[in-house]
């Protein structure tokens, strides 16, 4: 059921009321505006509606939002299954016509489960999984400048480890520790004749600068992880010759 007119409150709620006097099944969707064409005032009307009606089915379509803004859809979903949490909204219809709102559908299929259990446990949605956070993460960086330094010292070997933190893109072997934020500044310290050896280091200081930008988790030899807006990675292979970061981490791990 959807009003009469844009806005048209009564024409809904006659709708309704004529719907439970014949004891018919239905959704009532006083319709989410898009951004500047009456957003906050829909936002508004969902909140008389479920005011006024405690216990009816509500639906609320989120495509007006996700897709007519230019912003990533992670956030503008979390935030409008946020709204529909508090409001005790019964169905959500969503969409993914617009390229940049592809995975939106699974996005708020993920965002409302995490709203649905931190409202059971009367939480803030924090900590239910960063599937969500696809562009940042809560805590990105493991070590500090001296705690790689410290791992750096321990290295006996020529493999090339590659670590991130706030100060840069650490890379390290036996013969030394480099850090810079462009890794264009770090050709100079490889001396890699292997050519498939150079490509590897290439692939993961790349890997290794898209995390220090957006503040992100990096570990060697793996990609890096987008939560829900991208498929999760197949399991690793035999590829990737050079393991000896995380295995150099673990025992510094243990021994600190």
């Amino acid at each position: 059921l959807i009003p009469e007119q844009p806005g048209d409150m009564d024409s809904l709620y006659r709708a309704i009321e004529a719907m439970q006097a014949r004891g018919r099944n239905f959704l009532a969707d006083p319709i989410l505006d898009p951004i500047h064409f009456g957003f906050t005032d829909a936002i508004v009307r969902y909140h008389a509606l479920r005011q006024r009606y405690p216990d009816i089915p509500v639906l609320c379509g989120t495509g007006n939002v996700t897709e007519l803004t230019d912003a990533d859809t992670t956030g503008m979903t979390a935030l409008l299954m946020g709204i529909v949490s508090e409001l005790d909204i019964d169905a959500i219809l969503t969409t993914a016509v617009s390229p940049h709102a592809r995975t939106a559908v699974r996005e708020a299929d993920l965002a409302r489960r995490m709203m649905f259990a931190a409202r059971q446990d009367g939480n803030l949605p924090r900590r239910y999984g960063g599937g969500l956070m696809a562009h940042r993460e809560r805590k990105p960086f493991v070590h500090d400048t001296g705690a790689i330094a410290a791992m750096a010292a321990a290295v006996r070997d020529p493999n090339f480890r590659i670590q991130v933190n706030q100060d840069g893109i650490h890379l390290y072997n036996r013969d030394g520790r480099h850090c810079a934020t462009d890794p264009f500044e770090l050709y100079p310290c490889l001396g890699e004749p292997d050519s498939g050896h150079a490509f590897y280091l290439g692939v993961e200081l790349g890997r290794a600068q898209i995390a220090w930008q957006l503040g992100k988790r990096y570990l060697q030899d793996n990609e890096l992880d987008w939560g829900v807006v991208t498929d999760p990675p197949e399991a690793a292979d035999n590829a990737a010759e050079y393991r000896a970061v995380a295995t150099t981490s673990k025992k510094y791990n243990q021994s600190s």
